[in-house]
């Protein structure tokens, strides 16, 4: 089983989420900024890197919110995601097609990883 981690950072009433590249599995859906733990690494270590790789920020992590396996074809993943602030920094595009922030009623509007979708589904009852 692969470890990811995954931020959910909020401004104000939208959260972060991220295209995945064209030439990545997965790709054009959205998802949370985040990836897979290194060998020694916490899953906040591994958060922390992730964000600055991907996205060119350096991240609080807070508390956990939310966590789930799911089997893909091709691979098994323990998604951690947690509640993130930004530190430092303002998103780029280092890795991603593109970011949005959006609110809860706009999540139906976007085609997620299908990891995401209990996630997405907790995030829309905390909204309401």
């Amino acid at each position: 089983m692969t470890e990811v981690a995954a931020a959910l950072i909020w401004d104000g009433d939208k959260f972060m989420i991220c295209q995945r590249p064209a030439h990545k599995s997965n790709a054009l859906l959205w998802e949370f900024v985040g990836g897979k733990l290194e060998k020694g690494e916490t899953k906040e270590e591994a958060l922390v890197r992730e964000c600055m790789e991907e996205l060119g920020i350096i991240v609080a992590v807070g508390d956990e919110f939310f966590d789930i396996v799911h089997t893909y074809p091709d691979i098994t993943v323990h998604l951690t995601l947690f509640n993130a602030t930004i530190k430092d920094g303002t998103p780029k595009l280092l890795e991603h097609k593109d970011i949005r922030w959006i609110t809860p009623a706009e999540i139906p509007g976007y085609k997620f990883c299908p990891a995401d979708d209990e996630i997405l589904k907790r995030i829309i009852e905390k909204g309401n």
